[in-house]
Protein backbone atom coordinates (compact mmCIF):
# COMPACT_ATOMS: atom_id res chain seq x y z
CA UNK A 1 0.00 0.00 0.00
CA UNK A 2 2.01 2.97 -1.25
CA UNK A 3 1.24 6.41 0.14
CA UNK A 4 -0.87 8.61 -2.15
CA UNK A 5 0.75 11.62 -3.82
CA UNK A 6 -1.31 13.83 -1.51
CA UNK A 7 -0.93 12.12 1.88
CA UNK A 8 -1.74 15.23 3.93
CA UNK A 9 -4.83 13.62 5.48
CA UNK A 10 -2.94 10.53 6.60
CA UNK A 11 -0.18 12.61 8.16
CA UNK A 12 -2.69 14.86 9.95
CA UNK A 13 -4.54 11.84 11.36
CA UNK A 14 -1.24 10.63 12.81
CA UNK A 15 -0.52 14.14 14.21
CA UNK A 16 2.47 14.62 11.91
CA UNK A 17 3.28 18.13 10.62
CA UNK A 18 1.50 19.16 7.40
CA UNK A 19 1.88 22.15 5.07
CA UNK A 20 -1.81 22.95 5.42
CA UNK A 21 -4.94 21.59 7.10
CA UNK A 22 -6.49 18.79 5.01
CA UNK A 23 -10.25 18.83 4.41
CA UNK A 24 -12.91 16.34 3.41
CA UNK A 25 -16.66 16.34 4.10
CA UNK A 26 -18.90 13.73 5.61
CA UNK A 27 -21.42 12.70 2.90
CA UNK A 28 -19.32 14.56 0.32
CA UNK A 29 -20.72 12.29 -2.40
CA UNK A 30 -24.43 12.91 -2.24
CA UNK A 31 -27.68 14.63 -3.06
CA UNK A 32 -26.35 18.20 -3.06
CA UNK A 33 -24.57 17.38 -6.35
CA UNK A 34 -26.67 17.24 -9.55
CA UNK A 35 -24.31 14.66 -11.05
CA UNK A 36 -24.96 12.38 -8.07
CA UNK A 37 -28.71 12.65 -8.61
CA UNK A 38 -28.23 11.67 -12.25
CA UNK A 39 -26.17 8.61 -11.34
CA UNK A 40 -28.69 7.57 -8.70
CA UNK A 41 -31.43 7.81 -11.30
CA UNK A 42 -29.46 5.42 -13.51
CA UNK A 43 -29.00 3.05 -10.57
CA UNK A 44 -32.76 2.93 -9.98
CA UNK A 45 -32.55 3.28 -6.19
CA UNK A 46 -30.21 4.27 -3.40
CA UNK A 47 -29.58 0.64 -2.46
CA UNK A 48 -29.04 -0.21 -6.12
CA UNK A 49 -26.37 2.50 -6.19
CA UNK A 50 -24.66 1.14 -3.05
CA UNK A 51 -24.63 -2.40 -4.46
CA UNK A 52 -23.19 -1.51 -7.87
CA UNK A 53 -19.38 -1.16 -7.50
CA UNK A 54 -18.95 0.79 -10.74
CA UNK A 55 -21.65 3.33 -9.90
CA UNK A 56 -20.47 3.55 -6.27
CA UNK A 57 -17.02 4.36 -7.65
CA UNK A 58 -18.51 6.96 -10.00
CA UNK A 59 -20.26 8.88 -7.20
CA UNK A 60 -17.25 8.55 -4.89
CA UNK A 61 -15.15 10.31 -7.51
CA UNK A 62 -17.66 13.06 -8.38
CA UNK A 63 -16.86 15.50 -5.54
CA UNK A 64 -13.13 15.15 -6.21
CA UNK A 65 -13.69 16.35 -9.77
CA UNK A 66 -15.41 19.50 -8.41
CA UNK A 67 -13.51 20.30 -5.23
CA UNK A 68 -9.88 20.21 -4.10
CA UNK A 69 -10.57 17.65 -1.38
CA UNK A 70 -7.82 15.75 0.42
CA UNK A 71 -9.59 12.39 0.60
CA UNK A 72 -12.24 10.22 -0.98
CA UNK A 73 -14.67 8.26 1.17
CA UNK A 74 -16.25 5.02 0.04
CA UNK A 75 -19.83 5.52 -1.13
CA UNK A 76 -21.92 3.07 0.86
CA UNK A 77 -24.35 3.01 3.78
CA UNK A 78 -23.84 1.96 7.39
CA UNK A 79 -26.94 -0.27 7.18
CA UNK A 80 -25.53 -2.60 4.56
CA UNK A 81 -24.06 -4.66 7.42
CA UNK A 82 -27.42 -5.38 9.13
CA UNK A 83 -28.80 -6.04 5.63
CA UNK A 84 -26.06 -8.65 5.14
CA UNK A 85 -27.11 -10.11 8.52
CA UNK A 86 -30.52 -10.89 6.99
CA UNK A 87 -32.70 -8.03 8.26
CA UNK A 88 -33.90 -6.96 4.80
CA UNK A 89 -32.96 -3.30 4.28
CA UNK A 90 -35.18 -1.10 2.11
CA UNK A 91 -35.76 2.61 1.71
CA UNK A 92 -39.06 4.50 1.71
CA UNK A 93 -39.07 7.87 -0.08
CA UNK A 94 -39.34 10.63 2.50
CA UNK A 95 -39.06 8.21 5.44
CA UNK A 96 -35.55 6.82 5.15
CA UNK A 97 -34.24 3.31 5.84
CA UNK A 98 -36.40 0.48 7.15
CA UNK A 99 -35.91 -3.21 7.88
CA UNK A 100 -38.33 -5.93 6.81
CA UNK A 101 -37.24 -8.14 9.72
CA UNK A 102 -36.28 -5.98 12.74
CA UNK A 103 -35.08 -7.69 15.90
CA UNK A 104 -38.24 -8.03 17.97
CA UNK A 105 -38.01 -11.56 19.37
CA UNK A 106 -35.37 -13.29 21.45
CA UNK A 107 -34.77 -16.12 18.97
CA UNK A 108 -34.10 -13.58 16.21
CA UNK A 109 -31.48 -11.93 18.39
CA UNK A 110 -29.91 -15.26 19.36
CA UNK A 111 -29.73 -16.26 15.67
CA UNK A 112 -27.70 -13.21 14.63
CA UNK A 113 -24.39 -14.10 13.02
CA UNK A 114 -21.41 -12.28 11.52
CA UNK A 115 -21.64 -12.10 7.71
CA UNK A 116 -18.62 -12.82 5.53
CA UNK A 117 -17.64 -9.42 4.09
CA UNK A 118 -16.18 -11.12 1.00
CA UNK A 119 -19.47 -12.91 0.30
CA UNK A 120 -22.55 -11.00 1.50
CA UNK A 121 -20.75 -7.65 1.21
CA UNK A 122 -18.62 -8.44 -1.84
CA UNK A 123 -20.05 -5.43 -3.68
CA UNK A 124 -18.51 -3.20 -0.97
CA UNK A 125 -15.00 -4.68 -1.15
CA UNK A 126 -15.20 -4.64 -4.96
CA UNK A 127 -16.14 -0.94 -4.81
CA UNK A 128 -13.11 -0.21 -2.59
CA UNK A 129 -10.82 -1.94 -5.08
CA UNK A 130 -12.36 -0.09 -8.02
CA UNK A 131 -12.19 3.31 -6.28
CA UNK A 132 -8.52 2.81 -5.38
CA UNK A 133 -7.84 2.06 -9.04
CA UNK A 134 -9.74 5.19 -10.14
CA UNK A 135 -7.93 7.39 -7.59
CA UNK A 136 -4.63 6.27 -9.09
CA UNK A 137 -2.63 7.30 -6.03
CA UNK A 138 -3.98 10.86 -5.92
CA UNK A 139 -5.59 11.07 -2.46
CA UNK A 140 -6.34 8.49 0.26
CA UNK A 141 -9.53 6.44 0.38
CA UNK A 142 -11.46 6.31 3.66
CA UNK A 143 -13.57 3.27 4.52
CA UNK A 144 -16.29 3.35 7.16
CA UNK A 145 -18.92 1.54 9.22
CA UNK A 146 -21.57 2.47 11.77
CA UNK A 147 -20.91 1.79 15.45
CA UNK A 148 -22.56 -1.28 17.01
CA UNK A 149 -24.89 0.91 19.10
CA UNK A 150 -25.96 2.99 16.09
CA UNK A 151 -26.62 -0.11 13.98
CA UNK A 152 -28.49 -1.72 16.87
CA UNK A 153 -30.79 1.31 17.05
CA UNK A 154 -31.95 0.67 13.49
CA UNK A 155 -31.98 -3.12 13.90
CA UNK A 156 -34.27 -3.03 16.93
CA UNK A 157 -36.40 0.00 16.00
CA UNK A 158 -36.81 -1.23 12.41
CA UNK A 159 -35.81 2.18 11.06
CA UNK A 160 -35.22 5.73 12.24
CA UNK A 161 -36.62 6.78 15.61
CA UNK A 162 -37.49 9.95 17.48
CA UNK A 163 -37.17 8.52 20.98
CA UNK A 164 -35.31 5.16 20.63
CA UNK A 165 -37.94 3.65 22.87
CA UNK A 166 -37.67 0.06 21.65
CA UNK A 167 -33.87 -0.17 21.74
CA UNK A 168 -33.52 1.63 25.07
CA UNK A 169 -36.25 -0.52 26.61
CA UNK A 170 -34.36 -3.61 25.47
CA UNK A 171 -31.09 -2.22 26.86
CA UNK A 172 -32.57 -1.56 30.29
CA UNK A 173 -34.86 -4.59 30.61
CA UNK A 174 -32.80 -7.26 28.82
CA UNK A 175 -29.18 -6.07 28.83
CA UNK A 176 -28.11 -9.67 28.10
CA UNK A 177 -29.89 -9.54 24.72
CA UNK A 178 -28.66 -6.02 24.04
CA UNK A 179 -25.08 -7.09 24.65
CA UNK A 180 -25.54 -10.09 22.37
CA UNK A 181 -26.65 -7.81 19.52
CA UNK A 182 -23.75 -5.45 20.19
CA UNK A 183 -21.16 -8.23 20.44
CA UNK A 184 -22.17 -9.84 17.13
CA UNK A 185 -22.41 -6.44 15.45
CA UNK A 186 -19.01 -5.35 16.79
CA UNK A 187 -17.44 -8.47 15.29
CA UNK A 188 -19.28 -7.83 12.01
CA UNK A 189 -18.16 -4.19 11.69
CA UNK A 190 -14.57 -5.11 12.63
CA UNK A 191 -14.53 -7.78 9.92
CA UNK A 192 -16.05 -5.32 7.45
CA UNK A 193 -13.50 -2.58 8.20
CA UNK A 194 -10.63 -5.05 7.93
CA UNK A 195 -11.98 -6.27 4.59
CA UNK A 196 -12.12 -2.65 3.40
CA UNK A 197 -8.50 -2.17 4.52
CA UNK A 198 -7.40 -5.36 2.80
CA UNK A 199 -9.20 -4.19 -0.36
CA UNK A 200 -7.41 -0.83 -0.33
CA UNK A 201 -8.90 1.61 2.22
CA UNK A 202 -6.06 3.72 3.65
CA UNK A 203 -7.96 5.12 6.65
CA UNK A 204 -11.20 4.04 8.32
CA UNK A 205 -13.94 5.71 10.34
CA UNK A 206 -16.61 4.51 12.78
CA UNK A 207 -19.80 6.58 12.91
CA UNK A 208 -21.32 6.40 16.40
CA UNK A 209 -24.12 8.60 15.11
CA UNK A 210 -26.65 7.84 17.84
CA UNK A 211 -24.22 7.50 20.76
CA UNK A 212 -25.28 10.93 21.98
CA UNK A 213 -28.81 9.68 22.65
CA UNK A 214 -27.56 7.64 25.62
CA UNK A 215 -26.97 8.60 29.24
CA UNK A 216 -23.36 8.73 30.41
CA UNK A 217 -23.35 5.30 32.03
CA UNK A 218 -25.36 3.71 29.21
CA UNK A 219 -23.01 5.13 26.55
CA UNK A 220 -20.00 3.69 28.37
CA UNK A 221 -21.69 0.28 28.67
CA UNK A 222 -23.46 -0.01 25.31
CA UNK A 223 -21.29 2.05 22.98
CA UNK A 224 -17.79 2.85 24.29
CA UNK A 225 -17.05 -0.75 25.35
CA UNK A 226 -17.70 -1.94 21.79
CA UNK A 227 -15.83 0.94 20.16
CA UNK A 228 -12.81 -0.18 22.15
CA UNK A 229 -13.25 -3.77 20.95
CA UNK A 230 -13.32 -2.57 17.35
CA UNK A 231 -10.19 -0.46 17.83
CA UNK A 232 -8.41 -3.50 19.29
CA UNK A 233 -9.45 -5.74 16.39
CA UNK A 234 -8.53 -3.46 13.50
CA UNK A 235 -5.69 -4.00 11.05
CA UNK A 236 -3.52 -1.00 11.91
CA UNK A 237 -0.72 -1.48 9.42
CA UNK A 238 -0.74 -2.69 5.83
CA UNK A 239 2.30 -3.05 3.61
CA UNK A 240 4.39 -1.00 5.97
CA UNK A 241 1.91 1.91 6.23
CA UNK A 242 -0.12 2.85 9.31
CA UNK A 243 -3.89 2.75 8.67
CA UNK A 244 -5.37 5.54 10.83
CA UNK A 245 -8.77 5.01 12.45
CA UNK A 246 -11.27 7.77 13.32
CA UNK A 247 -14.22 7.58 15.73
CA UNK A 248 -17.11 10.06 15.68
CA UNK A 249 -19.81 10.18 18.35
CA UNK A 250 -22.43 12.78 17.49
CA UNK A 251 -23.22 14.61 20.72
CA UNK A 252 -20.13 13.05 22.29
CA UNK A 253 -18.14 16.15 23.24
CA UNK A 254 -18.68 15.43 26.95
CA UNK A 255 -16.94 12.08 26.43
CA UNK A 256 -13.86 13.44 24.67
CA UNK A 257 -11.50 12.05 27.32
CA UNK A 258 -12.94 8.57 27.00
CA UNK A 259 -12.92 8.75 23.19
CA UNK A 260 -9.32 9.96 23.17
CA UNK A 261 -8.38 6.87 25.20
CA UNK A 262 -10.51 4.42 23.20
CA UNK A 263 -7.73 3.25 20.89
CA UNK A 264 -8.47 5.34 17.78
CA UNK A 265 -6.01 7.71 16.13
CA UNK A 266 -8.49 10.56 15.70
CA UNK A 267 -11.76 11.77 17.20
CA UNK A 268 -14.41 13.54 15.15
CA UNK A 269 -16.27 16.41 16.82
CA UNK A 270 -19.72 17.77 16.10
CA UNK A 271 -20.24 21.54 15.94
CA UNK A 272 -21.32 21.98 19.57
CA UNK A 273 -17.78 21.81 20.96
CA UNK A 274 -15.04 24.42 20.73
CA UNK A 275 -12.24 22.66 18.86
CA UNK A 276 -9.55 24.70 20.63
CA UNK A 277 -10.70 23.55 24.06
CA UNK A 278 -11.02 20.03 22.68
CA UNK A 279 -7.41 20.14 21.47
CA UNK A 280 -6.21 21.26 24.90
CA UNK A 281 -8.22 18.50 26.56
CA UNK A 282 -7.13 15.75 24.15
CA UNK A 283 -3.50 16.85 24.24
CA UNK A 284 -1.25 14.59 22.22
CA UNK A 285 -3.44 11.54 22.49
CA UNK A 286 -5.38 11.89 19.23
CA UNK A 287 -5.87 14.04 16.17
CA UNK A 288 -9.18 15.92 15.91
CA UNK A 289 -11.55 16.08 12.97
CA UNK A 290 -14.15 18.78 12.46
CA UNK A 291 -16.12 20.75 13.18
CA UNK A 292 -17.95 23.55 11.37
CA UNK A 293 -21.77 23.57 11.55
CA UNK A 294 -23.07 22.17 8.20
CA UNK A 295 -25.77 24.88 8.26
CA UNK A 296 -23.04 27.50 7.72
CA UNK A 297 -22.97 26.26 4.12
CA UNK A 298 -26.43 27.79 3.54
CA UNK A 299 -24.96 31.29 4.03
CA UNK A 300 -22.96 33.38 1.55
CA UNK A 301 -19.45 32.30 0.44
CA UNK A 302 -18.04 35.20 2.50
CA UNK A 303 -19.73 33.92 5.66
CA UNK A 304 -18.61 30.37 4.90
CA UNK A 305 -15.01 31.58 4.60
CA UNK A 306 -15.22 33.61 7.83
CA UNK A 307 -16.66 30.67 9.79
CA UNK A 308 -13.99 28.32 8.42
CA UNK A 309 -11.28 30.72 9.58
CA UNK A 310 -12.85 30.75 13.07
CA UNK A 311 -12.49 26.97 13.33
CA UNK A 312 -8.89 27.09 12.10
CA UNK A 313 -8.04 29.91 14.52
CA UNK A 314 -9.65 28.01 17.40
CA UNK A 315 -7.56 24.90 16.70
CA UNK A 316 -4.42 26.98 16.23
CA UNK A 317 -1.14 26.25 14.45
CA UNK A 318 -0.74 22.70 15.75
CA UNK A 319 -0.47 19.33 14.00
CA UNK A 320 -3.33 16.87 14.10
CA UNK A 321 -6.29 18.72 12.60
CA UNK A 322 -8.48 17.39 9.78
CA UNK A 323 -11.07 19.98 8.78
CA UNK A 324 -14.59 18.63 8.34
CA UNK A 325 -18.21 19.39 9.09
CA UNK A 326 -19.70 18.62 12.48
CA UNK A 327 -22.08 16.21 10.71
CA UNK A 328 -22.93 15.22 7.14
CA UNK A 329 -23.41 17.80 4.41
CA UNK A 330 -27.05 18.72 3.74
CA UNK A 331 -28.68 17.92 0.39
CA UNK A 332 -29.68 21.61 0.18
CA UNK A 333 -26.07 22.88 0.20
CA UNK A 334 -25.08 25.08 -2.78
CA UNK A 335 -21.98 23.46 -4.34
CA UNK A 336 -20.31 26.88 -4.79
CA UNK A 337 -20.21 27.23 -1.00
CA UNK A 338 -18.25 24.00 -0.78
CA UNK A 339 -15.67 25.57 -3.11
CA UNK A 340 -15.46 28.57 -0.75
CA UNK A 341 -15.02 26.28 2.26
CA UNK A 342 -12.35 24.01 0.79
CA UNK A 343 -10.34 26.85 -0.77
CA UNK A 344 -10.45 28.92 2.43
CA UNK A 345 -9.28 26.01 4.58
CA UNK A 346 -6.33 25.35 2.28
CA UNK A 347 -5.28 28.96 1.72
CA UNK A 348 -5.75 30.23 5.27
CA UNK A 349 -4.09 27.23 6.93
CA UNK A 350 -1.09 27.48 4.57
CA UNK A 351 -0.57 31.09 5.70
CA UNK A 352 -1.03 30.19 9.36
CA UNK A 353 1.48 27.35 9.12
CA UNK A 354 4.03 29.63 7.42
CA UNK A 355 3.66 32.15 10.23
CA UNK A 356 4.50 29.67 13.02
Amino acid sequence: MSRPKNDTLLRALLREPTEYTPVWLMRQAGRYLPEYRETRKRAGSFLGLCKNPSLACEVTMQPLARFDLDAAILFSDILTIPDAMGLGLYFVEGEGPKFERPLTREWEIRNLSVPDPYAELRYMTDAVTEIRRALDGSVPLIGFVGSPWTLACYMVEGGSSDDYRAVKTLAYTRPDLMHHILDVTARAVTACLNAQIESGAQAVMVFDSWGGTLSDSAWREFSLAYLRKIATGLIREREGQRVPAIVFTKGGGLWLDALADSGFDAVGLDWTMDIGRAREQAGNRVALQGNIDPAVLFATPEVVAAEARKVLDAFGPHPGHVFNLGHGISQHTPPENVVALVDTVHEYSRKANRNT
